[in-house]
């Protein structure tokens, strides 16, 4: 394959939409504004429109603290995620179907990276944020899909209130 070949196959291959990228241990370049598209279990929200900030806890013991996180109707909330353990944890929004659909990608593919609003993935030690707005209501849950995390249940659920 000539160097022209090589470095125009290259570009075409980097330029496609949905490649998956190796999650590893390594730091990940800051991602570009996800586009906010409609999902069965909300829509990315505005920091700006946030009116309370939830801080979610991950542990190596396979748990999310709190468990249960309630919310309204409509509201966007602003979640600050810390890792508290020494392994590489997540933090992904998703109806049921959605989440047991991701986690049984993530056995297959261990090294697959996603990089949607409803999700985060956080080093040992880190933060992250997500900022997200619950227009949908039904089962909504949270967990890490970190293959082996969600098996073991590192789940969360959120709870609807009445406004």
């Amino acid at each position: 394959m000539t160097s022209i070949t090589r470095r125009t196959s290259l570009a075409a291959l980097a330029a496609l939409p949905g490649l998956a990228r190796a999650h590893g241990e390594a730091k990940h370049a800051p991602a570009a504004p996800a586009k906010a598209e409609q999902t069965d279990w909300g829509i990315a929200g505005e920091a700006r429109a946030a009116r309370r900030t939830v801080a979610i806890r991950m542990t190596d013991a396979m748990r999310f603290a709190p468990a249960a996180v309630k919310v309204r109707p409509g509201e966007t909330v602003h979640f600050v995620v810390h890792n508290d353990g020494k392994l590489m944890h997540e933090f992904v929004i998703g109806t049921p179907a959605a989440l047991d659909e991701h986690a049984a990608l993530m056995v297959k593919f261990p090294d697959m990276e996603h990089d949607a609003p409803y999700m985060a993935h956080v080093p040992p030690g880190g933060r992250a944020e997500v900022v997200w707005r619950f227009n949908r209501g039904g089962d909504i849950r949270y967990a890490c899909l970190i293959a082996g995390h969600y098996q073991a249940g590192m789940v969360g659920r959120f709870e609807w209130e009445q406004p």
